[in-house]
Formats: C-alpha cells, sequence, structure tokens
C-alpha cells in the first residue's frame, strides 16, 4: 500500500466526517490514528519479510514462488461497525485488544504447494508468532472458498519501545484469488437477479478451480522434471568429453 502513512490521517478524518461516531470513540479520535498508524508499521514489517523471502527463494530456484502481495489497513468505520456486531466497547482500547484483523496482508502465490511453502519459512522466523491458523484449503468452507488464513503477532520497533501487534495473512492462488472477488461482489451487491443459482454456480467454480490449480502444479513439476533430466544428460555429455 503506497504512501500509507501521508494517506492515513485524512482517510480517517474523511471517514469520521460521513459516520455517526459514539462519543466515548471520537474522544480518541487522536489515539486511533496513533494505533492504526502503528499496524501500518506492522504491515512493513510483514511485507519487508515475505519480499525478502520471494527474493532469495528467486534466487535460490529461478522463480518467484509469490506473484504479489497487497495489504490494507482497517478503515475506522469498518473497525466502529465489527466492535459493535460482536458487541465490543467501542474505544481504541477494544479495537486492539479485540480486533486481529486491523492489519491484513494478501499474498498471492502461483501453485498451493508455495503457498505452504512460504508460510512456513515465514512462521519460522525467530520474531513471528502465530496466533492462530485455519486452512480453508484443506477444509474448504461451505461456499467452496479456499485460503490459508494466519494471524501472526509482529513485533514494531519504535524509538523509545517495541509493539507487539496482530496482523492477518492471507495466502491463495490467483485463482483463488480471483474466485474470492468474484463471490464477494456476488454477496455484497444488492439487486443481483437469480442470486441463489448464482451462489450455486460459484460453489462448483470453486471446486473446479481447485482440481485446476491441482493439475497445474503437477504439469510445472513434469516440466520441471524434464528440465533437471535434460541438465543432467547435458552435465553427462561435457564429462565424458572431457575424458
Amino acid at each position: 500500500m503506497q504512501d500509507l502513512e501521508k494517506d492515513l490521517t485524512e482517510e480517517i478524518r474523511s471517514q469520521m466526517r460521513s459516520i455517526t461516531i459514539p462519543r466515548e470513540f471520537l474522544l480518541e479520535a487522536e489515539n486511533i490514528e496513533g494505533l492504526l498508524l502503528y499496524y501500518s508499521y506492522a504491515i512493513k514489517e510483514v511485507r519487508a519479510k515475505l519480499e525478502i523471502l520471494n527474493d532469495e527463494l528467486a534466487f535460490k530456484t529461478k522463480r518467484n514462488p509469490i506473484e504479489s502481495i497487497e495489504s490494507r489497513v482497517k478503515k475506522p468505520a469498518s473497525i466502529i461497525e465489527k466492535l459493535k456486531r460482536k458487541k465490543y466497547p467501542v474505544t481504541v482500547e477494544s479495537a486492539f485488544m479485540n480486533l486481529r484483523d486491523i492489519a491484513g496482508v494478501r499474498v498471492i502465490c502461483s501453485f498451493i504447494e508455495d503457498i505452504y511453502d512460504i508460510a512456513d519459512m515465514f512462521l519460522k522466523q525467530d520474531d513471528i508468532t502465530l496466533v492462530e491458523c485455519k486452512d480453508y484449503i484443506k477444509k474448504p468452507k461451505d461456499n467452496g472458498y479456499r485460503s490459508l488464513h494466519l494471524i501472526v503477532m509482529v513485533p514494531v520497533y519504535l524509538s523509545d519501545r517495541t509493539l507487539k501487534l496482530n496482523v492477518e495473512v492471507q495466502i491463495r492462488t490467483m485463482a483463488m484469488d480471483f474466485w474470492a472477488a468474484l463471490e464477494h461482489q456476488a454477496n455484497y451487491k444488492k439487486g443481483i437477479e437469480g442470486i441463489d443459482e448464482l451462489i450455486v454456480e460459484l460453489t462448483e467454480c470453486a471446486n473446479i478451480i481447485n482440481q485446476t490449480d491441482m493439475r497445474m502444479q503437477d504439469i510445472y513439476h513434469r516440466i520441471k522434471n524434464v528440465e533437471q533430466t535434460n541438465r543432467m544428460e547435458m552435465q553427462n555429455s561435457v564429462r565424458r568429453i572431457a575424458q
């Protein structure tokens, strides 16, 4: 997310002007600006770690397992709505204590095995603490949704102290991400004709997408095996010529 710190204050103020805010939350407006800024730092920490992993693996394997990384800090209006829905106090302290998805990072990978490889390497880092893991790839939701969800605690190193903040990391394939975007539109856009049939079709598509992901991964391995065999044969030929 580009220029997050620069845009954060104006975005918060804009959100606060457009909604009815409980008085106790309004009194802590300055605190929430700081809170969300700290979460933006946590996102930077996570993104940096993932980008370094991707660069290292690209150097070692000549392939980038991560296609893209997206991130966001939850908007004040969304924080208030979720606190109310969960029946938590609408305060900055309550948001900090009760919400685990104020900061979110979405990682898009090429293949399903990349998802688990990246997650494993990321979680092995000394300063990352796994809080919760929900594997919707091995156990999809009823609607067919697939993704690996991690809640991790990340240290944010400030000038005078270290904060540990929760960040939600979602890791999925490009096909899973495309499906999730369509499913989100189908569920949150009003007035769609034949929505029930559409949801059923989306669920069927999710299963097809999973099968396609698995087949594409298998094809990739077959190609790599051929490349490896050709490389070994070439090396053997070079050795025989040298002898």
